[in-house]
């Protein structure tokens, strides 16, 4: 899906901002993140520790001035689709927005070495999340491929009331 390839290490975009694969020492920071967001579906702190320790080479975060994690994605390769990047969850903090920073995550993993037989990013998204649908709509099109949107999860599928349903974005081909 992507042209050149860099290894899963840190680049700095700016003297401000630096991209890097996370880290164990991040899962704390980032539980925050997702926390302070508000929307997103806050996991526990033992997940966000198990994703930085297992899943860092297609995961990202972003720190500015070089301390406070600004963003945050995670993604894997799911097993039954080795040429497939899913993507969890993607979290920018409010002081970064509209600034470009989730593209650039996105294109910091699939430009990863770990990511080279990639041909297709999946990614589930709430019909209200209308950030998320410009966000990977956006990808396709500067990508110059497909962006097929499809149903996933249902409402019922949840427990309790509130979640909404959750519909696939499937983004290259398979």
């Amino acid at each position: 899906m992507s042209e050149g390839k860099e290894s899963a290490t840190a680049v700095v975009e700016s003297e401000s901002i630096l991209f890097r694969t996370p880290t164990e020492e991040d899962g704390k920071e980032i539980w925050q993140l997702i926390k302070d967001m508000g929307v997103l579906d806050l996991n526990s702190s033992y997940s966000y520790l198990m994703w930085a320790k297992y899943f860092d080479e297609t995961s990202v975060v972003v720190e500015a001035d070089g301390q406070r994690i600004v963003g945050f994605i995670s993604g894997f390769i799911p097993p039954k689709a080795p040429d497939t990047l899913f993507i969890w969850q993607v979290a920018v903090d409010a002081s970064q927005r509209g600034k470009g920073i989730a593209s650039r995550m996105l294109q910091s993993i699939l430009h990863r070495d770990v990511c080279r037989n990639i041909r297709c990013l999946e990614a589930t998204v709430s019909p209200s999340n209308q950030a998320s649908d410009a966000l990977f709509r956006k990808l396709a099109r500067d990508m110059k491929t497909d962006c097929h949107v499809t149903d996933c999860f249902t409402e019922d599928q949840f427990p309790g009331t509130g979640h909404e349903a959750e519909l696939l974005y499937t983004i290259g081909v398979r």
